[in-house]
Formats: structure tokens, C-alpha cells, sequence
């Protein structure tokens, strides 16, 4: 679990949400920019997890969406976990 949660598309999603945090708590009004900022992050967020959860469903050997970004690669990582 520890390679999912440490990967990097997920650490730089949860750093880009502590900055947006952070930016909120200042006295600035709150602007369209930021919205976007925040429906982007959100957006971000949830490509990192899908990317997680695509993984580890083709690293168990199970079907994954034809459109994920790891569907090259589910020879792989199934011939990855089973030698383990």
C-alpha cells in the first residue's frame, strides 16, 4: 500500500491542496481564479486516485477501463505480482 500512497502523482496533488489551503486563510477576496484553482485541484486529485486504484486492479490481474492511462502496462505489472 505504501507504493500507492507515496506515489507521485498523489503527493503533488495533496501538496497543490495544502497551498490552496493555505492561500485561503489569507484576506483576499475570494476570486474566480481561485474557483478554477480549486475545481482544478480537484480534478487533479481525482486522476491521481483512479491512476492508484487502475494499478492496483491490473496488478491483481482484473479488468481496467481501455482509456486509463496503465492499460499498456497490464502484462506487466500482473507478471510483476505474480512473482513475487
Amino acid at each position: 500500500m505504501r507504493k500507492y500512497l507515496f506515489g507521485t502523482g498523489l503527493l503533488s496533488a495533496l501538496t497543490g491542496g495544502v497551498t490552496l489551503l493555505r492561500s485561503a486563510r489569507s484576506p483576499e477576496p475570494f476570486t474566480w481564479r481561485t474557483a478554477l484553482a480549486w475545481l482544478s485541484w480537484g480534478i487533479t486529485l481525482a486522476l491521481a486516485i483512479g491512476s492508484v486504484v487502475d494499478t492496483r486492479r491490473a496488478s491483481r490481474g482484473k479488468l481496467i477501463p481501455m482509456d486509463s492511462p496503465r492499460d499498456g502496462e497490464k502484462a506487466k505489472l500482473l507478471k510483476r505480482r505474480l512473482s513475487r
